[in-house]
């Protein structure tokens, strides 16, 4: 299957009138050579540094593009989205530059650390509402809200403008380095990120393995591309906030299926070792996801030695107080 069979799959073109759009309100994040893991490792590796985004993660980028998109004469029916993590601070920024009301539906487990981000990006434009136990009862009565109100849903993944948002991610990486990388590594949980970077890594760097990365607990990309069609996993870990969902999406799995070199799954020691490692050599507070990409380069040593590597550090959405418990899975 070719990517140009596949229908509405964001073109190159697009990718770009997207960056151009989201570009006075997202930061082009640094290509931060990384010293200690490239003379560990043999090779150049470079970190794409989504954690220094304003809301911490690089779902800035879809959300902002997808509401954004939203036509004038539908904003007034506001916006609706589900979320207990960085999706949902995304989308309470956008709604916050655009004057669009937004609802923000979250478990009531959420920590209260995130609700309190989700309030501060959305200021007086965003109203949280904390329903259910878990995301899937967050999600469903969302999506009753979406339905009695004519509300619009923002996904936090499956979705064309969402993909050629955090697609700019890989399109910065491209125009940062002087030469092609030969390897990019990146988190997924739906994939959007993933689906974004295989569509720019086709028409512009084709030499580029890219390598998904995902919890060994949660690996729903990885089950769906063994069985050729998206798979949903009966239970997952959610340690991995931001990169643990029971079913990828759709879109995101046709791309990836044809963009992937490959999937790799990380275990909650190395991912936690990992974590504190990027602490203690750069100073990085970085979430389990944003740790992944890093923590599966072990896997792949003897391939990059002598080459250019980019992990992608999705997010730095993390509460400090939980370093200890962090420090334990990593002996373990």
């Amino acid at each position: 299957m070719e990517f140009n069979k596949l229908t509405d799959v964001p073109s190159l073109h697009q990718i770009k009138q997207a960056a151009h759009q989201i570009q006075d309100v997202v930061l082009k994040s640094p290509l931060m050579y990384a010293p200690r893991l490239s003379e560990s490792f043999g090779a150049k590796i470079f970190l794409k540094r989504e954690d220094l985004q304003g809301v911490r993660s690089y779902k800035i980028r879809g959300a902002y593009h997808k509401i954004a998109n939203i036509p004038v004469d539908l904003r007034s029916r506001g916006v609706v989205a589900a979320s207990a993590g960085n999706h949902a601070q995304g989308v309470a920024l956008s709604c916050a530059l655009l004057g669009i009301q937004a609802y923000i539906f979250m478990p009531k487990t959420t920590p209260l650390q995130k609700v309190e981000a989700v309030r501060f990006h959305g200021k007086e434009q965003v109203r949280i509402k904390l329903i259910g136990n878990t995301y899937d009862e967050a999600f469903a009565a969302a999506q009753t809200f979406c339905q009695l109100n004519q509300a619009i849903f923002i996904p936090p993944f499956d979705d064309y403008d969402i993909i050629a948002g955090q697609a700019t991610v890989a399109l910065e990486m491209v125009d940062q380095l002087p030469h092609p990388a030969d390897f990019m590594l990146v988190a997924i949980g739906g994939g959007g990120l993933a689906a974004g970077s295989g569509l720019v890594l086709k028409a512009l760097s084709p030499q580029t393995k890219l390598i998904g990365v995902e919890p060994a607990l949660a690996p729903s990309m990885s089950e769906s591309l063994a069985a050729h069609q998206v798979v949903t996993l009966e239970s997952i870990d959610s340690f991995v906030d931001g990169a643990s969902v029971k079913r990828v999406g759709a879109k995101t799995f046709e791309i990836c299926e044809e963009s992937l070199d490959r999937m790799l799954v990380v275990e909650k020691n190395i991912l936690c070792q990992t974590m504190l490692d990027l602490y203690q050599y750069y100073g990085m507070i970085v979430e389990p996801a944003g740790a992944l990409s890093v923590a599966a380069l072990e896997q792949i040593r003897a391939e990059i030695q002598g080459k250019t590597v980019v992990c992608v550090i999705s997010g730095g959405n993390f509460d400090t107080k939980r370093f200890p418990e962090i420090a334990n899975w990593a002996k373990s």
